[in-house]
């Protein structure tokens, strides 16, 4: 639990939506406690301008922009509900940046780091690598990528999670998506993103957790 518990930065960013819409109270406390951002936010660069795609409320940007001063961080989603939801606990954060994005858009960087958290199994396989490729370009030289997903085994795991979201997308209606799901296997996700030129490391995340986590950091090379 240790591993869970909000740090200082985490108590912080929970208490910018205090005065959110109950739902979205609920959904970032949900979201911190299920979600390894702890663990992740060890992955982004110290500063320099970072792109969350998906951020939906902006909870894990607003963690990222407050652990690290020295980042510029600009969280997008085709949500407007939720990115207005999140738009005064943007306000508060002065490196911390919320807007709404058409769909499948990414944002033109040069980006020293560009996360994609829990996202891309709401979108069919073809346009996972269309979206990852994308964001890939977007990626300054010595820069990273980091997708964190749900990973396709342990199989209890997996089906606790296609549970979860169900009733989240489904039944709640707390997040956007068609109510199909496709958890492509991690090993294809890295083969993908190393066709995109990067260099590609694969951690697990879920130990001592019920979903499946896992994170591919992918690297684009320095310059020269």
């Amino acid at each position: 639990m240790t591993g869970r518990r909000p740090d200082a930065a985490g108590r912080a960013a929970l208490a910018l939506y205090r005065g959110a819409p109950w739902e979205a109270r609920v959904h970032v406390h949900v979201r911190w406690w299920s979600a390894p951002f702890r663990r992740l936010v060890q992955l982004l660069p110290e500063a320099g301008p970072v792109l969350e795609i998906g951020c939906g409320h902006g909870l894990f940007s607003a963690y990222a922009a407050l652990t690290g001063p020295g980042r510029r961080v600009v969280g997008v989603d085709i949500d407007a509900d939720k990115i207005a939801a999140g738009a005064t606990a943007a306000a508060r954060v002065p490196n911390l940046e919320l807007s709404v994005a058409p769909d499948g858009a990414v944002p033109a960087g040069p980006w020293t780091a560009v996360a994609v958290v829990d996202v891309l199994y709401l979108l069919p396989a073809e346009a996972q690598r269309h979206l990852l490729e994308a964001a890939a370009a977007q990626v300054a030289p010595g820069g990273r990528l980091v997708v964190k997903e749900m990973g396709d085994r342990p199989a209890w795991k997996v089906r606790w999670n296609r549970w979860q979201e169900t009733l989240s997308v489904r039944v709640l209606r707390i997040t956007a998506g068609s109510g199909t799901f496709t958890f492509v296997p991690p090993d294809v996700v890295a083969g993908w993103l190393r066709d995109a030129g990067l260099t590609v490391t694969a951690t697990r995340l879920d130990a001592g957790r019920v979903h499946p986590h896992h994170v591919l950091v992918a690297e684009r090379p320095a310059a020269g």
